[in-house]
């Protein structure tokens, strides 16, 4: 199984600028200058071409030297040009008979002739073999607070190889051990403290002394041998909460010999630990002002001996021997505080549980992660030369900006086009070989680039000293004469002080001007410039100058341009007045291949968000934005169910680099939190809440499983309702019939009391 990068590139022709022509306008006197104006820029070296006119008119786009009748054989104008000195094919196993001959890049050696401003690209593959050596180098904390993770990795050593067997034939382990540096105010220093810092600690009252760094075994296959190394060690107790983990990461990425790092191995250093390190200056508080030198410094015994001399170390310090030395490196931490891991190429951070059980899991999440991506890095990049990339990885869109490809997988090919957009424009003195190197990061292969600068004329071998052209009193040099001191004119006829009417009148641009513009003198009919302290004065009447030109911050033409005759000329890739605007827009693509996420547009160079509430270097943060949800909403189906538009075309974790945190139940009350909710295809409801972190990173908590609310049962509701009517019916003929009993027994007592008096009545006649 391989992952392949293939890095395409080509040599562009430059085409010949719009507007006024910089060639023509430009103070070039010679070929050679000629070229170093602009890579469109010809020189023609015809004798008998221009005649009567200024001298600098030789110099113009090719195509117009060969409308003004300048044979073609005559026209100097060099291009760029690669050649490739070592090609070797890529190899497609690290292991077995073939492991130390690997190549994972190719070519491995180019050369490139360049001309000054010209821009050029060239290609290169990248390779992960197959089963590729693997050494992991575990580097652990052993502060007191890290007891139970060392009692969990005691046998971690068979464990991990029996799981790394899985995906390299060729694995090596080794350990080492650290806490701090052994001194005041980072350790107890008390006579008490000096053999046992746990004295009178009554939750642990017995552990080592403090060290530094600690190197206990050396890479090795025995892997038997690391479970017999741990179960001898013991913790040790520090005074603050901050580790000596910087001091111990460095010594195990330059100490080579020591630690047995293999050249042709993927090195994998693993740094366990619970609290974060100590950076550099924090040794000032122990009066150590000597800051590190990025030696390695064990002593017989395998320990850093110059713990108590030096600082820690820096960030790039750091960055830097570990990309030296081809290391990733993989926090293992139980806290949400190592941020500042970005500014470290090759490094992954992963949450260890408080005792370690999950460290074999972290450990092969961070090995298919290193060798599921490619990304280059530039070495000893000259500042004369700019450098860009185009990717294109598994989905085949080019990403230009970009110089890695991630969650690539196996047998997937990916692209990238380094391309040289240009070479600033100085003397060709200073122009000499330069040298660089691509390599991507974690690997040993790399690709030398070697560039020469095409910077003379093919004309110039040719030069004729004291050629009868030229008086016999100069060289005659690609179709112009070059004067001894003294002499001056097309063909060196006039002596400097010769003056006359009508040498002087052809010093003047127009009449009524000044001679020679006022800034030189007249001379053989023709302007010889003062010199200014500022630049060169030049053109056919002194009117041009190079320094005349807009600013920005104080810096001529932004130093993205020439200033030519009182206007910038700016290089390729810089626009404006002042040539202060970069057209280029790799750093305005998102992650989703929009221009600024959709929210905003690209100027010179960066994003202006135009959406209301939108931010980041694209755009891409906008929590107030009406489509937030619905952008969010693609990754939490893609990253918690596997469905949904980015399922399919394998861009989900391209795209979705956000922190997604799957909860039970959902907080809706956090400050700056924005709550979405959508329908899922099965009519139930997911909920989850996007908010921006202090660190930059996209926060989304996700329930773990949609709200789903059952419909009524129609049997049910059914039975509810007949039995509704028939309840309403009964209490109804309830009522009637009660209403019907009272009326019947008032009648009834009526009745009886009408008869009562009828009979009374007729008993009284009687009498």
């Amino acid at each position: 199984a391989s992952v392949e990068g293939l890095f395409p590139c080509l040599c562009s022709v430059p085409v010949p600028p719009s507007g006024l022509n910089m060639c023509m306008s430009g103070s070039a006197t010679s070929c050679e200058e000629c070229l170093l104006i602009h890579p469109s820029c010809a020189w023609c070296a015809q004798e008998d071409f221009g005649r009567g006119r200024s001298l600098t008119s030789r110099c113009d786009f090719s195509q117009n030297l060969l409308k003004r009748g300048c044979d073609e054989h005559f026209i100097e104008y060099p291009t760029s040009s690669i050649n490739v000195l070592q090609n070797i094919p890529l190899s497609s196993k690290g292991s077995g008979s073939t492991q130390y001959d690997v190549v994972q890049i190719m070519p491995q050696k180019i050369s490139l002739s360049l001309r000054p401003g010209d821009q050029t690209w060239f290609s290169l593959q990248v390779r992960q073999v197959e089963d590729y050596p693997v050494d992991l180098y575990y580097l652990m904390d052993l502060s007191l607070s890290m007891k139970d993770d060392l009692d969990t990795i005691r046998n971690l050593g068979t464990k991990l190889a029996h799981e790394m067997g899985k995906l390299t034939s060729n694995f090596r382990l080794g350990f080492g051990s650290f806490v701090d540096k052994n001194m005041s105010p980072f350790s107890y220093m008390a006579p008490k403290y000096q053999e046992n810092p746990c004295n009178g600690y009554k939750l642990f009252p017995n552990c080592v002394p403090s060290f530094g760094f600690r190197h206990i075994l050396s890479l090795t296959d025995k892997v038997d041998r690391f479970n017999e190394e741990v179960q001898k060690q013991m913790v040790s107790r520090n005074r603050d909460a901050p580790e000596g983990g910087f001091d111990a990461i460095l010594q195990a990425a330059v100490c080579k010999e020591k630690i047995g790092w293999r050249k042709e191995a993927l090195h994998l250093l693993v740094f366990a630990t619970d609290d974060v390190p100590h950076l550099a200056l924090d040794g000032r508080l122990g009066g150590l002002v000597h800051p590190h030198d990025g030696q390695c410094h064990l002593n017989d015994n395998n320990e850093y001996s110059a713990s108590t001399k030096m600082d820690y170390p820096s960030l790039a310090l750091l960055g830097e021997k570990l990309a030296e030395n081809n290391i990733f490196l993989n926090f293992a931490v139980t806290k949400r505080l190592y941020n500042f891991t970005a500014l470290i190429p090759g490094t992954t951070v992963e949450i260890l549980d408080q005792d370690s059980k999950n460290v074999i899991q972290l450990i092969i999440a961070a090995y298919n992660n290193i060798r599921s991506k490619v990304e280059l890095s530039v070495w000893d990049h000259p500042e004369d030369l700019s450098l860009s990339f185009t990717a294109t990885c598994q989905d085949g869109n080019p990403l230009p900006g970009l110089r890695k490809c991630a969650d690539l997988k196996i047998g997937d090919t990916v692209s990238s086009s380094p391309r040289l957009p240009h070479v600033i424009n100085v003397s060709c003195v200073l122009l000499a070989q330069k040298t660089f190197t691509i390599k991507p990061v974690g690997f040993k292969d790399r690709l030398e680039v070697a560039v020469d600068y095409e910077c003379d004329c093919g004309c110039s071998r040719n030069a004729q000293n004291n050629s009868v052209i030229c008086s016999s009193i100069g060289t005659y040099n690609c179709g112009t004469c070059q004067c001894e001191p003294g002499y001056l004119g097309a063909r060196c006829e006039c002596q400097e002080g010769e003056t006359s009417n009508m040498f002087l009148s052809a010093c003047r641009e127009s009449e009524g001007k000044q001679i020679c513009s006022g800034r030189g003198e007249c001379s053989c009919n023709q302007c010889l410039c003062y010199e200014s302290e500022f630049g060169k004065i030049y053109g056919s009447f002194c009117e041009c100058d190079d320094f005349s030109c807009a600013r920005h911050k104080g810096i001529l033409c932004s130093g993205h341009g020439e200033c030519h005759c009182g206007e910038c000329k700016c290089h390729a890739g810089y626009i404006g007045d002042n040539c202060n605007c970069s057209t280029e827009t790799s750093g305005c693509i998102s992650d989703d291949g929009q221009m600024c996420s959709g929210r905003g547009s690209c100027v010179c160079g960066r994003c202006q968000c135009t959406e209301p509430g939108a931010f980041g270097e694209t755009c891409e943060k906008c929590p107030t934005c009406p489509d937030a949800c619905g952008t969010k909403r693609e990754c939490i189906e893609c990253r918690l169910f596997n469905s949904g538009r980015l399922a399919d075309n394998e861009t989900c974790q391209r795209q979705c680099k956000d922190h997604i945190i799957p909860v039970e139940t959902l907080k809706t009350d956090e400050p700056g939190a924005v709550l979405c909710l959508y329908k899922t295809d099965d009519d139930c409801v997911m909920k989850f809440t996007y908010s921006e972190h202090a660190s930059g990173q996209s926060i989304l908590s996700a329930l773990k499983e949609p709200e789903c609310v059952r419909g009524p049962d129609a049997l049910m509701v059914l039975v509810a309702v007949v039995g509704s009517i028939l309840l309403v019916g009964l209490l109804l003929l309830a009522a009637w019939k009660l209403v019907i009993t009272i009326h019947d027994r008032r009648e009834f007592a009526r009745f009886q009391s009408a008869r009562s008096r009828a009979r009374y009545e007729m008993s009284g006649v009687a009498l």
